[in-house]
Parts: C-alpha cells; sequence; structure tokens
C-alpha cells in the first residue's frame, strides 16, 4: 500500500502544482484513467435513468398527474444550477472528495464533514436500493426467460432476495475495486444497452399513442409542461423531490477527477453532459409513456397504485410485446447493476479524502498499489450497503421505502452546501466579470436556495405520519420519514464529535483550508 504524507505541499513540475493552477497531485489513484466520455458515461450509469424511470414515473404522476413533465423539468433546473458550482470548483480544487473539500475550504470544517457525510450516508441508501431492486429483476427476467412463474416467486423469499442482493453488492465491490479500468469497459455496455432499449420503449409507446391502443391513452398537451398547474404546492413538492431523486448521481463523474485526463476541466464538462443526456431521457420518456397509457390510476395508467412503484414491469409486455418486451427487463436489470457498480465511486473517494485530511481514521486513506483505488474504503463501504440492507428488509419492508424517501433530504442537504460553498468560496472573484458573476455566485447561490427550500419543505411535509408509506414510530405520532431523516442526521452529528476527540486537528483547522494546497503521495 501507498503511505500517504498529509503534510501541505507545493506539487512539483511532474506530478501537478498547488490548486488553482492546474492539474493536482492526487492521492494514489490511477491518473489519466477516464477521458470526457468515459467520465460522462459514469455520470450517466451512477444516475441510472432507466432503474430511476421505472422506480418514479408513477410515484410522481400519482403526485402531479398530467404535469408530470414540468416536474420533471423543474427538478432539472436546480441541478443544472448545482452543476455550475461543482464545474467551477472542481476547476480550482480538482480533489476527489468534492463536496466535503469544497465546503470545508469555504465553511470550516464542522460544516464540510456533515456535508461529506450527507453523500456518504445517501450513496449507501442508494446502493442498498439498487442492490434490491437488481435483485427483483434478476429473479423476474429468469421467470420471463424460463416461463416458471415459481422461479420469478423466488424473489419474495427473503431469504433468497437477501442472499442474492449480497452476492450482486460483492461482485459490485469487486469490480470497483480493480479500478477505473475495469468499471469504464463494463459501463458502455451496460450504459448503452439501457438508453437504447429506452429509446425503443419510447418509439414503441409513441406508435401505442398514435393508433390509440389503450383506452387510458391520453393527447400531448403543451399544458403538461405547466408547474403551475400542479393542484397544490404539498404535492408539487413530493413531486419535485422525486424528481431530484432521478437525477442525483450525475457528481460521480467529479469524485473521478483526480483520475481523468484534464482533471480540472474534463468532469464539470462531462457532468453537463450526462446531464443533457439524462433530462432528454426523461422527457422523452415520460410524455411517450403518459400519451400511451395515461396518468390515471386505473389500468395501466401511470397512477395506478398496484404498478406505480414498478412501470416497466406493467408496460413491458403490452408497450413493446412478448419478446421485446424481455430486453426492458433486461434494460432495469442493466441500469441498477451498472449504478451499483459505478456508485461505489464517490462514496469510497469522499471517504479517501476526509481520512487523508485526518477526518476519518487513517486506514482508509491507503490505496492499493496495483488497482489505484481506495481499497479499504471500497470495502467497507459494500459492507455497510449489505448490512443496511440486510436489517431494513429483516425489519420491515415500510422502513426501507421510507429510507428511500428520505433519501431526498440527504440529496438536497448535501447539494445545497456545496452550491453554497462555491458562491462563498469564490465570494472575491465576483466583480471581476459577468461570468464570473453569474457562475461563481448567482446560478450556485439560486440552486442552493432552491435545493434548501426543498430540503425544509420535505421536512415539514414528513412530520405528517401519512407521508410516505404511512408508517409511523408507535407512541412517537411523527412519520417514519421524518425519523429517519433528522435521525441520520443526528447519527452523523455524533459520528462526528466522536471523530472530533480522535483527530482534533483537522477539526481546529489545522489540516484543510481554503489555503492548503494539493496533498502529496509519498511511494
Amino acid at each position: 500500500m501507498t503511505q500517504l504524507d498529509v503534510r501541505p505541499q507545493v506539487a512539483d513540475t511532474v506530478g501537478g502544482v498547488a490548486e488553482g493552477e492546474g492539474d493536482v497531485r492526487g492521492k494514489g489513484l490511477g491518473k489519466g484513467s477516464v477521458g470526457l466520455v468515459g467520465s460522462a458515461v459514469i455520470g450517466v450509469s451512477t444516475v441510472a435513468p432507466v432503474y430511476c424511470l421505472t422506480s418514479t414515473l408513477g410515484s410522481t404522476a400519482g403526485e402531479v398527474g398530467v404535469q408530470m413533465p414540468a416536474v420533471f423539468l423543474a427538478g432539472f433546473l436546480p441541478m443544472l444550477l448545482v452543476a455550475f458550482a461543482y464545474r467551477e470548483l472542481n476547476k480550482a480544487v480538482p480533489d476527489c472528495g468534492t463536496s466535503f473539500t469544497w465546503t470545508v475550504k469555504a465553511f470550516g470544517p464542522r460544516i464540510g464533514w456533515m456535508c461529506g457525510w450527507g453523500l456518504v450516508i445517501a450513496t449507501i441508501i442508494v446502493l442498498s436500493n439498487l442492490a434490491g431492486v437488481a435483485t427483483s429483476y434478476f429473479w423476474l427476467l429468469a421467470g420471463e426467460i424460463t416461463s416458471d412463474p415459481s422461479i420469478a416467486a423466488l424473489d419474495d423469499d427473503k431469504l433468497v432476495h437477501i442472499a442474492t442482493c449480497l452476492t450482486l453488492i460483492a461482485v459490485a465491490t469487486a469490480i470497483s475495486y480493480r479500478g477505473m479500468t475495469a468499471t469504464k469497459g463494463v459501463q458502455y455496455a451496460l450504459v448503452g444497452l439501457q438508453l437504447l432499449v429506452l429509446a425503443v420503449f419510447v418509439a414503441m409507446a409513441f406508435q401505442k399513442a398514435s393508433a390509440g391502443t389503450f383506452d387510458t391513452g391520453l393527447d400531448f398537451s403543451w399544458s403538461w409542461m405547466n408547474p403551475f398547474a400542479v393542484e397544490s404546492m404539498a404535492a408539487f413538492t413530493a413531486g419535485l423531490s422525486l424528481s431530484i431523486f432521478m437525477y442525483w448521481g450525475w457528481d460521480a463523474c467529479l469524485a473521478t477527477n483526480e483520475e481523468t485526463t484534464g482533471s480540472t476541466k474534463t468532469p464539470g464538462r462531462a457532468s453537463l453532459i450526462a446531464m443533457v443526456v439524462l433530462v432528454g431521457s426523461y422527457l422523452a420518456t415520460g410524455i411517450a409513456a403518459q400519451m400511451a397509457v395515461g396518468a390515471g390510476g386505473e389500468g395501466l395508467g401511470l397512477a395506478n397504485e398496484e404498478t406505480s412503484g414498478n412501470v416497466f414491469a406493467a408496460l413491458a409486455g403490452p408497450v413493446m410485446g412478448p419478446v421485446l418486451g424481455i430486453l426492458l427487463f433486461v434494460a432495469v436489470l442493466a441500469s441498477a447493476a451498472a449504478s451499483l457498480q459505478t456508485t461505489f465511486i464517490p462514496v469510497a473517494r469522499t471517504v479517501l479524502a476526509m481520512s487523508t485530511y485526518e477526518a476519518l481514521p487513517a486506514s482508509y486513506a491507503k490505496v492499493h498499489e496495483r488497482f489505484k483505488t481506495p481499497g479499504r474504503a471500497t470495502v467497507v463501504a459494500g459492507l455497510a450497503t449489505g448490512a443496511f440492507y440486510t436489517v431494513m428488509t429483516l425489519v420491515s419492508e415500510n422502513v426501507l421505502t421510507d429510507t428511500i424517501f428520505a433519501l431526498g433530504l440527504m440529496i438536497c442537504f448535501y447539494y445545497s452546501l456545496t452550491a453554497f460553498a462555491c458562491a462563498w468560496y469564490f465570494r472575491g472573484d465576483l466583480r471581476r466579470s459577468a461570468r464570473d458573476l453569474f457562475f461563481k455566485g448567482v446560478f450556485p447561490f439560486l440552486g442552493g436556495l432552491l435545493l434548501a427550500a426543498v430540503f425544509f419543505k420535505t421536512l415539514y411535509d414528513a412530520w405528517d405520519p401519512a407521508y410516505g408509506s404511512g408508517s409511523t414510530i408507535p407512541g412517537l405520532g411523527v412519520g417514519n420519514v421524518f425519523v429517519i431523516g433528522v435521525g441520520l442526521l443526528a447519527l452523523g452529528l455524533a459520528i462526528m464529535f466522536v471523530t472530533e476527540r480522535r483527530s482534533p486537528a483537522f477539526f481546529r483547522g489545522e489540516v484543510l483550508t481554503k489555503s492548503t494546497p494539493a496533498l502529496v503521495v509519498e511511494d
């Protein structure tokens, strides 16, 4: 293993230069492993567009009805504004710690530590859910291929489901452990497959809508693009929270900045490319599905409670036919599997950075000598994911569902902090030019403000026990989503206080400040 010298040093002309002057020396990661296309593919893969669509199309339609496309656009806006913040911060500080490193430099160690915690815990939640979805589709696909319902029914056996899920997590952890080269090769195939199948689904849905195949189908209307037509603010906020979840993960290409060719510019460009691909895919699929089967709660309507949690499982056969419909099952499985693998990237590299800067135990700063990956951080993330999913599944399916709803709180929490960090970090540059004013100040601040508003509105709504699955902890009279969301943040605070006692230098602001130059890896 390489040993890290955490003393701030200005890098030499061979390894890099100090922050703000170009590329920086990394922390032992594999430099130059990813280019622009590979980075964009990782961003799209981590979001898992086909998985997100099958999981949230129905729920979003249930909240906002035919205004679903408008809510997709509304969710895209704050994400785009935050993407500008990530791009500008990455130009100045291309550090794999991303949100953690940047918020520490802007606001100090404690706020930065909590921002890093928000990213880590959100990723663990998503990893567990992705593994669960991949497991379900694995058995559904096996049942479709064999035409044997008893095989598909194996997913209903908790022990079989958990065992399969843990196996998938182990495989994804192993691939991520082997480095970016292995990750990139797998991703090209999986992302290409899911986008191709999604394009076929959209084309066939438009064809079915044109032919009037389904009684619940609707004619396209430009009013679908009007977010102000949503019936209530509560419904709009719930739909927006789901929409924000659908875009979450594009920042994975920023977490690979120390492994990317042109680390100061390429990751930012890749994130914007990924965002454009995502919003285009979501709008096309949402409109096509809504025209084909409608947004109501009857029959194949997207908001039907019996099918809204897994829309593509219900629409695959009717829209694409029995043969091509199997491809949609394959696409969902590929989407979840691809994202399961790449989602390890940001959590492992955030933990690596936090450890490097003494915000976590030093053992997590070790980088594998051959694969150039944060090996221990990757393995621990895999173990934490497996443990979290197993416990949540055994305790209650509703708890797992509400944990996913609470994920929106974590996403808004650390994205908004990062956006505000950008405006504050560059506050001295805002008068230099109109470009600096808008891209370093106005746009990031607005993005942070929008996400902060969603965070607090969701927190307020989640107090109601009816929010999410409608479950509550006996005696509290508060919704599970609120308890889980606040509980995860409180857990982060507790861990931070324990860490502060063991690593006082970081929390005294002696290790990482705005003026700290790049850290150098000593072999």
